[in-house]
């Protein structure tokens, strides 16, 4: 399976835990390159995501360069995962998409303005 990279916030311990959740459940195929978002502001700029916009919302690469982010970049990764496909194809749908979408800005806006970092 090709290969995807992950933006993450190497700073949130949640998602510290997503990470390690995640490879947890991967097989042995899913191939997942994890990139630490802090500290590399002109790498992310060169890719096209603002650096602020990286700390609000998950966002991945795709094996064609395409960049996802918020809940279809949790969709690509989910559908990566055996046995967790269908929980992909859930949380795209619209109503479940607009509930999650608003907790998790609301829960992302509280933690980074609790750590002082927004």
């Amino acid at each position: 399976m090709p290969k995807i990279v992950v933006f993450y916030d190497g700073a949130c311990p949640g998602c510290v835990r997503d990470r390690a959740w995640y490879q947890k459940h991967a097989g042995q195929g899913v191939q997942v390159e994890w990139l630490d978002i802090n500290g590399r502001d002109d790498e992310l700029r060169a890719l096209g995501i603002e650096p602020r916009a990286a700390l609000l919302e998950l966002h991945v690469q795709d094996e064609q360069g395409q960049i996802l982010c918020a809940l279809p970049a949790y969709q690509l990764l989910l559908s990566r995962l055996p046995g967790y496909r269908w929980l992909g194809w859930l949380i795209g749908l619209p109503l479940i998409r607009s509930i999650l979408s608003w907790l998790y800005r609301h829960w992302v806006h509280r933690r980074l303005a609790r750590e002082g970092r927004l």
